[in-house]
């Protein structure tokens, strides 16, 4: 089988050089015990750094064949990045594998994938054992995502981020959503073909920062929420609902103040509080409506998800992609 290892990088000289020697060795040794095809490559993606990392990409695929790059236009983001290299593989390979560069993901896994995939696997998902090695914070700020997603009906794989094995025929698949908002870790779970699961331990980052922080992550879970399920929306009806029961109350207890009270300024607080009650709530509504509404805005332009200016060592004339 010819198999693609799939790298989406932003800004990562610092790591670079130690992810290739680490799985120029692995690719190496794989393709010396005939698991993979000598044909089988290393596709590194460049989302437009700023650093030096396309030139350190340059230099290794002058060193190697084992080693591929291409490189968008500009910063597209990682999920348009990985999309990027899995459908550029998908014109070589059998199967590919994505992965992070910062080889927090154990590389020893990609050997389980490849046999799960000769066993008929179209997809394999790597999911982690455990999460004791984040912090207190991400830890539990993790759970709670993959609670809420649950909750809001988003079909996932608990643990799971973007390391996984696909076969040519599930990235296929794969081009027939053509969503520009993309959240891959509830795409790829509505393919349907037979799936399996790889355990792993993840590791600290090599070297470098991480390129995900909270706002990030924050980002990244309100685009998987609004791009799977309309239940925020549901839910506006239903608190709009619960407040005009609430308002029935106000007037009925507002009637019988006038009629039985002779305090004329009784209920103030409640009207003040009230005020400002509804208030919070119609801009947390118009809010969601309009995380809605600037996707519906997104998709209908139907523009590029991404463009590649420059690519090495992987041979086409296709530089527009989807």
């Amino acid at each position: 089988m010819v198999l693609y290892i799939v790298l989406p990088c932003y800004n990562e000289e610092e790591v670079l050089p130690l992810t290739a020697a680490k799985l120029s060795e692995k690719l190496g040794l794989m393709i010396a015990g005939g698991k993979v095809s000598p044909e089988s490559r290393m596709l590194f993606v460049d989302d437009g750094s700023s650093d030096n990392t396309w030139g350190i990409l340059k230099e290794l695929t002058d060193k190697s064949p084992l080693f591929t790059a291409i490189k968008l236009s500009r910063n597209k983001g990682h999920q348009n990045a990985l999309i990027a290299g899995l459908f550029r593989a998908m014109e070589h390979c059998d199967a590919a594998i994505s992965m992070d560069a910062d080889l927090q993901d154990d590389i020893n896994a990609i050997d389980e994938c490849v046999e799960k995939y000769k066993e008929g696997c179209d997809i394999v998902y790597c999911v982690r054992k455990d999460r004791s090695s984040d912090t207190f914070f991400k830890r539990n700020t993790a759970l709670a995502f993959y609670k809420l997603m649950r909750w809001f009906g988003v079909e996932s794989v608990n643990n799971h981020a973007d390391y996984r094995l696909m076969s040519r025929r599930a990235i296929e698949a794969l081009n027939n959503y053509k969503e520009v908002n993309l959240f891959l870790r509830g795409i790829i779970p509505l393919i349907g073909y037979k799936h399996d699961y790889v355990y792993y331990n993840r590791n600290e980052r090599a070297a470098g920062k991480s390129k995900y922080p909270l706002k990030k992550m924050l980002s990244f879970a309100v685009d998987g929420i609004t791009s799977f399920s309309i239940s925020p929306l549901k839910f506006i009806s239903r608190l709009g609902l619960f407040v005009a029961l609430l308002s029935i109350l106000g007037i009925a207890y507002a009637l019988f103040s006038k009629l039985f009270s002779d305090d004329t300024v009784a209920g103030w607080t409640a009207i003040v509080a009230s005020i400002w009650l509804l208030g919070g709530i119609q801009l947390l509504c118009l809010g969601i409506v309009g995380e809605y509404i600037g996707k519906i805005y997104s998709e209908v332009k139907e523009r590029p998800r991404y463009i590649i200016s420059e690519e090495i060592g992987i041979e086409s004339d296709k530089r527009v992609k989807y």
